[in-house]
């Protein structure tokens, strides 16, 4: 087990200093596992953010907007040396603030971070325009410039990962960023803004104002001076947040929520699909958007799939995330462990059926048990709606064209899974998904150099790889005349 730290004070982060909000107020984050503090936190306020705002802005025009694109990327190489240096406090603040176990943070969460950032900081000097030959008598071109200042805001589910997510891409392109971590989860986020000045950035590049959405959020969407919103988070949100865009028309890029198809077909590797089912909605305590979180099933197989799932559920070790041997930690908070509680209770009274699970676990901490629902109708609302939590619904199809229909049956487009030994079967199901990614034969792979957003409630726009650069960057052209 990893050493616990004791309750510390943490200011904001604003033009290279820390510093406590203007209000003085603070929030403290909470151990999700035993509900003590962690840490007490400045509460940002519109006046801090407007402030960040104002040191993003003269960074950009400033110190930063003259680095040199090879000097952005090395800059980003030294802040990953640093979060190597730094692992085990960063693994450790991500397992206290936001109840994800530690294995799974170093499993997948820490090498995704460095990984995004040694990605970007490659592509930070081969951002290229095009010659394009439109006349004889011109030289005719194109430059991508950086957007601006662009305001992050990033959700607490994954909080360390989808910061960075965020975060290198805008730096390779030479934007600066105003990060609003959830108040939730916000201590890893003020760690790598910590990092970011040992690095050597620029103050005013990477400014971390912890807050409430309502406030320093909305503040920071509606900023006149912001040219850029990227943010992951709740459908609701998000239009709230293309709503405040509108003052001055600021760019945006919305990752919203899921209610993912995960299909299996009887000729499909039974034993991986079930193992895979379980971790796709199990992983993380089942708070993550694109979750597996409805089972189709074929209906030859449907009973022994839901038995054998409902005994992988059963064999999770639920406990204290700091354990290595912990499976899955408690959800985030008691409001979201009370929400996945209604829901399991909206499912009882809907008529489905609990196979295992279906109670919060223990008395202290934020635990509820893996739950396996069956008999479960395609217009229930633990059907349709997003649960976020370890809550696994299974619907049996007879066919494809019913499982094709199920699977597109929400307001969500994010992703969805198949499994089968069809090739064609396959090709069939990823033109017809209607969502961002198709996994086949497996379920949950992201990497940072494939495009990664959904349609419909799910968002629009793509991040990562070079979808990403489009993001934070804008074409320009440059028609110079030359005669004939």
């Amino acid at each position: 087990m990893l050493e616990r730290i004791s309750v510390q004070t943490h200011d904001l982060i604003i033009d290279g200093r820390r510093v406590p909000a203007s209000t003085g107020r603070t929030f403290d984050t909470l151990n999700p596992a035993n509900d003590a503090i962690i840490a007490r936190v400045a509460e940002a306020g519109p006046e801090d953010i407007d402030a960040a705002v104002r040191s993003s802005r003269t960074a950009f025009e400033g110190a930063w907007g003259h680095t040199k694109a090879s000097e952005r990327g090395a800059l980003m190489l030294k802040l990953a040396d640093l979060i190597r240096r730094d692992e085990d406090e960063l693994v450790q603040l991500e397992a206290l603030d936001s109840g994800k176990t530690v294995s799974a943070i170093r499993r997948q969460d820490l090498p995704a971070v460095l990984d995004t950032l040694v990605y970007y900081a490659g592509m930070a000097d081969k951002i290229n325009g095009q010659v394009i030959p439109a006349r004889t008598d011109a030289l005719t071109y194109t430059v991508r410039e950086p957007l601006g200042v662009v305001g992050a805001i990033i959700p607490w589910n994954f909080p360390l990962m989808i910061g960075m997510w965020k975060i290198a891409p805008a730096l390779a392109c030479g934007c600066t960023v105003v990060l609003k971590p959830a108040e939730l989860t916000p201590l890893t986020a003020l760690k790598i803004g910590e990092l970011a000045l040992e690095a050597g950035f620029p103050a005013g590049v990477l400014n971390v104002v912890p807050g409430f959405g309502k406030v320093a959020g909305q503040a920071l969407v509606d900023h006149m001076d912001v040219d850029k919103i990227t943010f992951t988070g709740s459908p609701g949100v998000g239009r709230q947040i293309l709503h405040g865009a509108t003052g001055n028309l600021k760019r945006v890029t919305l990752e919203l929520g899921g209610k993912s198809a995960n299909i299996i077909f009887p000729d499909g590797d039974i034993d991986t699909a079930i193992k895979a089912a379980a971790s796709g909605i199990f992983f993380n305590t089942g708070q993550v958007c694109s979750a597996g979180s409805r089972i189709l099933v074929h209906e030859s197989i449907h009973d022994d799939v839901v038995q054998r799932l409902a005994a992988r559920a059963k064999s999770i070790r639920l406990g204290d995330p700091l354990e290595t041997a912990t499976g899955m930690g408690p959800l985030v908070s008691e409001v979201q462990m009370n929400r996945v509680l209604n829901y399991i209770d909206i499912g009882r009274r809907e008529g489905a059926s609990i196979v295992t699970g279906g109670s919060r676990h223990g008395v202290a901490g934020c635990f509820v048990e893996p739950t396996v629902f069956a008999g479960v109708k395609h217009e229930m609302r633990i059907s349709q709606e997003e649960i976020f939590g370890p809550v696994a619904v299974v619907i049996p199809f007879k066919d494809e064209e019913e499982a094709i229909r199920l699977a597109n049956g929400t307001v969500y487009g994010l992703a969805a899974g198949v499994w089968t030994a069809d090739i064609g079967r396959a090709h069939r199901f990823t033109r017809r998904l209607k969502a961002g990614t198709v996994w086949v034969n497996t379920y949950g792979p992201t990497d940072i150099r494939l495009p990664w957003g959904g349609a419909r409630d799910s968002g629009f726009g793509r991040e990562h790889g070079e979808a990403a650069i489009d993001n934070f960057t804008e074409p320009k052209v440059v028609w110079i005349n030359i005669g004939r």
